[in-house]
């Protein structure tokens, strides 16, 4: 009888990796992608990014521009497992396109760069992946560059992730003369010859045996604190067998208590050999995650396994409109879809068909019959489905939770230059937006503008450019406006409100009597009532509730949203045939807004977390620059030649930046932007009020 163990082997979904490739700007994930294509003989030729001749960044402007917009998906395979990857951007502006795919992988690897280690966006991406409790693996790239330092990287993880960084190698060579790696379990050198593809295995070097043994010591000594099985041998033995080292690695990496760091130079091929066998032998298969959970229509909770037999539970993260037709990216969970067959939208309570099924590489695409659960594909034929849809089988409905939207930061007024294509315009917004739910567009109802709101300027440019480019519009472009906030400065107490309406019929009455208080900018909004002896019914309290949230909606500064507040509801009252659920959400609505009136208000504007690098040469006139935009510097480091400036600036005084920076140190300078909330603005500020209050 075959144990657990060797039924789990010989399920065919043990074979299968879904994961992502998450990195800073720049830290060089994209090259790796290329190379793992290249390595697993999926592609023939290495794509370089400055070249535009990579398999992911296949979008017109990911190669003018050198960077990732675009999460795209490939699916190769490498030592009898399939892999479905997916090379995510590393802008902090597509956050949003990190957040879609993290949300159905099981699996990632985080790429650093060996001089900088950590950066502001790689930091933001771990998190992600910690909220989605999705295991990874560590790649220090780059270690053939000058300043490259393994150990200041893997502290840096240390320091500024949280996790124990398990070193499951030690490099052959530093900077420009790296060409290996030592494998610490195996205790063999794996090296590699200048344009050659060909790893060469052999014994550790004998410069490096005694470090190699060295290093051996302090893994085992740290998988054995984290692991209780290892402990138990390390104690008994005072040492780990490889395969007990193995296996308490991917319990480890499973659990999320440690990551196995591995490093390398992508851009010269190496190093990608030993990446793949970590990702077969630590990251998990669709078998090792938990059973997705959804609710059914009733509102319980149900699990589905990772089962081809099971009803069907797809999740689309992903729309795509290509020449071709509409792309939807599904990972299923459950089940197995096939050609034709009739799938139940969950989002738009209707039945789809689907037309095609698509093993997807970038933008090329395999036919297939089926896909089982675990599966990552496209499909097509669905006209409804959008990003975080679930599709299901008609007769086991299931709601899958959908990847989190994060809300837009900058805004800009755009318009067709020819009235002619006012109507092309809207419809090529609306197909945007629908591709990516972080882009909002609405019509500002007093000017009649529309509006285009999205995660910061880069991600707007984008959106602006691909209409031109496809759909031959000229787009006029106004200044970004950011989401400004109001808050409470001072509160009020005893705040009283009577809503007293009689117009033939029944009426309306509604007292209440309300408390405003100050909280973080941060806490958002919380109501609770301190009303006793039943003053006010329960049913009426909510309704309070309702009402006071209704208000939030626009302050009284200058109609931006309200935050940062506590309400009490202390007390009220009621009459006996007019007081209604309506009365009593009017008069929550109204008396806030005139309680907000009464209150000290402050105006909050939405910051960023900045991160400059410059040359040590230019750090004067960046600073000057950074002051006169409202920055406040938290912090400086001097880094292989280069200054690394952190500072909080406020949003508004980022645009145009970038122009601005590389004028001031001839190109050489780069910055990265991280949204971090808000902040009190000037009193002086002038702040248009958003369209809803004009």
């Amino acid at each position: 009888m075959r144990t657990a163990l060797e039924r789990h082997l010989a399920n065919p979904l043990s074979t299968l990796r879904n994961l992502g490739v998450l990195a800073h700007v720049d830290a060089g994930k994209t090259t790796v992608t290329e190379r793992i294509l290249y390595a697993t003989g999926t592609t023939h030729k290495r794509g370089e990014v400055h070249d535009g001749t990579t398999v992911t960044d296949f979008d017109p402007q990911e190669r003018d521009r050198g960077i990732t917009i675009f999460a795209a998906a490939v699916s190769c395979a490498w030592d009898g497992h399939r892999i479905n990857l997916i090379d995510t951007p590393g802008h902090v502006d597509f956050a949003d396109e990190v957040e879609r795919a993290l949300r159905v992988l099981d699996g990632a690897v985080a790429v650093f760069d060996a001089v900088a280690g950590v950066e502001p966006q790689s930091e933001s991406v771990w998190r992600q992946a910690d909220r989605h409790g999705v295991p990874r693996i560590a790649f220090v790239n780059k270690m053939d560059r000058a300043g490259a330092d393994l150990d200041a990287a893997v502290a840096s993880i240390r320091e500024r992730l949280h996790p124990a960084p398990l070193l499951v190698q030690l490099p052959i060579g530093t900077e420009d003369g790296f060409t290996g790696v030592v494998d610490l379990l195996r205790m063999r050198a794996r090296t590699w010859a200048d344009g050659g593809d060909e790893a060469a295995e052999g014994p550790v070097p004998d410069a490096l045996r005694d470090e190699a043994a060295r290093r051996r010591g302090q893994l085992e000594e740290a998988v054995a604190g984290l692991h209780p099985g290892a402990l138990e041998e390390y104690c008994a033995t005072g040492t780990l067998t490889a395969r007990r080292l193995a296996g308490a690695l991917r319990d480890l990496t499973h659990s999320g208590d440690g990551v196995v760091v591995l490093c390398g130079s992508a851009y010269r091929n190496r190093g990608i050999e030993p990446l793949l066998d970590a990702v077969v032998a630590y990251l998990p298969s669709p078998l090792d995650v938990p059973a997705v959970r959804g609710t059914r229509d009733g509102g319980a909770q149900e699990e589905r396994a990772a089962d081809p037999s099971a009803p069907l539970a797809a999740l689309a993260f992903k729309v795509s409109a290509t020449p071709t037709g509409r792309l939807t990216y599904l990972r299923v969970y459950s089940g197995t879809i096939e050609r034709g067959d009739a799938v139940w939208d969950t989002g738009a309570r209707r039945t789809e068909r689907i037309g095609r099924i698509l093993r997807v590489r970038a933008d090329r695409h395999v036919p297939l019959e089926r896909a089982v659960a675990g599966d990552i594909v496209a499909v097509v034929g669905l006209k409804t489905a959008r990003a975080g849809s679930t599709l299901c089988a008609p007769d086991a409905p299931l709601v899958l939770e959908p990847p989190g939207v994060a809300d837009p930061v900058v805004s800009v007024a755009v318009e067709a230059r020819r009235g002619a294509d006012t109507g092309r315009l809207a419809s090529a917004l609306a197909r945007l937006a629908e591709e990516d739910p972080s882009l909002v567009v609405r019509t500002d109802p007093e000017t009649g503008q529309t509006v285009l709101s999205g995660m910061g300027e880069l991600h707007l440019e984008v959106a602006v450019e691909r209409v031109r480019r496809e759909q031959g519009i000229e787009v006029g472009v106004g200044r970004p406006r950011v989401g400004h906030r109001e808050t409470v400065g001072r509160g009020v107490r005893g705040f009283v409100y009577r809503h007293v309406k009689q117009d033939g019929g029944a009426g309306q009455f509604a007292h209440v009597v309300l408390d405003v208080e100050p909280l973080d900018a941060d806490a958002g909004f919380v109501f609770r009532s301190a009303v006793v002896g039943g003053r006010v019914p329960q049913e009426y309290v909510r309704a309070v509730e309702a009402g006071c949230r209704d208000a939030l909606a626009e302050g009284p500064l200058g109609g931006h949203p309200v935050t940062g507040l506590r309400v009490t509801l202390t007390d009220g009252a009621t009459h006996v045939k007019d007081s209604s659920e309506t009365a009593f959400r009017t008069a929550g609505r109204l008396g806030l807004r005139e309680a907000l009136r009464a209150c000290a208000m402050v105006l909050l504007e939405p910051v960023a977390e900045v991160t400059v690098t410059v040359p040590e040469d230019a750090v004067g006139g960046v600073l000057a620059d950074l002051a006169a935009r409202r920055g406040r510097v938290t912090g400086s480091a001097a880094r292989a030649g280069a200054a690394v400036v952190t500072a909080t600036v406020p949003l508004a005084e980022l645009f145009g930046y970038a122009t601005r920076l590389r004028s001031r140190t001839q190109g050489r300078g780069t910055f990265t932007a991280r949204p971090t909330g808000h902040a009190p603005a000037p009193a002086l500020a002038s702040v248009p009020a958003p369209a809803s209050a004009r």
